[in-house]
């Protein structure tokens, strides 16, 4: 072998080593199994848990031990895990597929770029998100990232590519073991509990100082960004803002930081809560969603036209959504309980209205420069699965912009006041997505078919429960 050959394979050998070394130093994600196994030796991990959204977003998967994660072995789940409802059971729409010659096994392909550590465990322990694939390598089209990703291939073929940046509000709740109960405040460090009517409100936030410090060091262990925490309006209510970025990290997020805050509110003996609306009379919490769109050549915001001025392709994005949103409004308010939050004066969108900087619209524009032009969708709920949740919003955009569909005149009146022009439960709202032709193309129909049955099946064991409601008013009366 050459001197030049040899220099050139040693150089290439230490850039290598190098690359490893970095990526063992990193909070958040590598690139190789070499880098995967250098991040976890430097770290003493004992054990790795690789987890994947289910239907509901809730994390699903395996622990196993480090010497086993690295041996490249093989991660499988029955493919029925993606046919139960929230509460675990299994509709009569899916029932057949439990213990079927159907529930084949589905692997888990860990996606390295998640890698993150488990700060809260004892244990060195870390976690890693997985896509979920076939016997032969090829996407499951009803799994969530499987859906995200479909919405975003379309995206692409047309030279553009979404960001996105989600707020998440949450609900701090004490602890109790009767759901019968109606759940009220915590009581903060001045030993009293928070009242409503605290929006941005300092001293509400101090209240739960040692808390959010603990949300702060757990995201920061896991390479997790936060850009605002501010105090929302219901009593003991959050909101977690995060910056813009790519929509399948983004919505990787989201599902790490739930179960953050969540683990975060356990180790000070309460509970989190992401129902979209929790309290009685109080304000809901949702998920709002920022969008734009850049052009992958140029990365310019194809919102904006060279003069600042909004373009065509941000008016047909609106139109979309005014048209698609109720269609596919199950994937952004997926319970019951999610249309109790879609009330007429609870700061709540009641209709497909938009307009500039008005908070009352489905659809706000924040004031911006062109660069920054963006829509916010104001109606999802922080219930909803974000992969499920992100892939509808973006959805209704692109059709709207590939159909050049032309929205309504902006609003500056309130808008969320009077009639509630979307779906008012969770029946019309699964036929309004199984009814939409264009809406199978984009998701797929066997995705489509999958979670219509599991909501479905949602609603008839939701109302196999009898309500205080109708203990109060039919028990004596009727």
């Amino acid at each position: 072998m050459s001197a030049t050959k040899k220099t050139s394979k040693s150089s290439s050998q230490s850039a290598k080593q190098a690359a490893i070394a970095a990526a063992a130093k990193s909070p958040r994600g590598v690139k190789t199994w070499e880098e995967a196994a250098a991040w976890l030796r430097s770290r003493g991990i004992e054990d790795i848990e690789c987890i994947t959204p289910d239907l509901a977003g809730i994390p699903r998967g395996k622990m196993m031990p480090t010497s086993k994660f690295t041996s490249n072995t093989s991660l499988a789940l029955p493919s029925a895990l993606y046919r139960h409802t929230i509460s675990g059971e299994y509709p009569a729409e899916t029932a057949d597929f439990r213990y079927d010659a159907r529930d084949n096994d589905i692997k888990l392909e860990p996606d390295l770029s998640t890698l993150s550590v488990v700060p809260w465990e004892n244990d060195p322990t870390a976690q890693v998100i997985c896509d979920i694939t076939g016997s032969n390598g090829e996407d499951v089209s009803y799994t969530p990232r499987a859906v995200l990703k479909r919405v975003l291939s379309l995206y692409e073929e047309r030279g553009w590519k979404p960001m996105v940046a989600p707020e998440i509000e949450f609900y701090l709740v004490g602890k109790s073991d009767d759901p019968d109960n109606p759940l009220h405040p915590p009581a903060g460090r001045s030993g009293r509990p928070i009242v409503a009517g605290q929006a941005y409100s300092i001293a509400g936030i101090n209240e739960f100082d040692e808390l959010i410090d603990d949300i702060y060091h757990f995201s920061e262990a896991q390479g997790l960004e936060i850009d605002t925490l501010i105090h929302e309006e219901g009593p003991a209510q959050l909101e977690i803002n995060l910056r813009h970025g790519d929509p399948i990290a983004l919505a990787d997020q989201v599902f790490m930081f739930k179960r953050t805050i969540r683990e975060a509110a356990l180790s000070h003996n309460i509970h989190a809560t992401f129902m979209a609306k929790p309290m009685q009379g109080q304000a809901g919490s949702a998920m709002h969603i920022h969008q734009s769109i850049v052009d992958i050549k140029t990365g310019e915001n194809i919102f904006s036209k060279p003069d600042g001025e909004a373009s065509p392709a941000f008016f047909h994005f609106i139109g979309g959504m005014q048209y698609f949103i109720p269609r596919t409004l199950v994937m952004m308010a997926p319970y019951v309980n999610s249309y109790r939050r879609m009330a007429p004066d609870m700061a709540c969108p009641v209709n497909t209205a938009w307009g500039y900087d008005n908070r009352t619209t489905a659809f706000r524009i924040p004031v911006s420069d062109a660069k920054g032009r963006r829509v916010e969708n104001r109606l999802p709920g922080s219930d909803a699965n974000p992969y499920l949740a992100l892939a509808a919003s973006l959805a209704c955009g692109y059709l709207g912009i590939v159909h050049q569909m032309t929205p309504t005149d902006p609003t500056a009146d309130t808008a969320n006041e009077g009639d509630i022009e979307l779906p008012r439960g969770l029946l019309e709202a699964v036929s309004l997505l199984e009814g939409e032709p264009a809406l199978h193309e984009v998701f797929g129909t066997e995705f489509i078919n999958l979670y219509a049955g599991v909501k479905r099946g949602e609603f008839e064991t939701f109302m196999q429960v009898i309500s205080p409601w109708e203990r109060e008013f039919l028990l004596l009366n009727v």
